[in-house]
């Protein structure tokens, strides 16, 4: 299994109706990050668990169901994390 589908995998515990997820690391070719062999991800989703939830708690959620691939998988990523009244 590759690195995004992984992540799909891994952020379906939040239940969300949209996931588009591009990985930007030939981008970041030769960036510090780049070497350490962490992604750089782009990341939109769609969930009702953000309803209510400030940014920051909703970028928790999502770093949350990433955490063991934040360690070594993922150097960087971008979130765009909305609740469906928003999307």
């Amino acid at each position: 299994m590759n690195r995004i589908e992984r992540m799909r995998e891994l952020l379906a515990v939040l239940e969300p109706s949209l996931i588009e997820l591009s990985d930007d690391s030939h981008m970041h070719v030769g960036h510090a990050g780049a070497a350490s062999g962490g992604g750089h991800y782009s990341l939109k989703i769609v969930s009702p668990r953000f309803e209510g939830q400030r940014l920051v708690m909703r970028h928790r959620l999502v770093y949350d169901a990433l955490q063991e691939m934040m360690k070594s998988d993922i150097h960087a990523l971008a979130i765009t994390a909305l609740a469906p009244s928003e999307a």
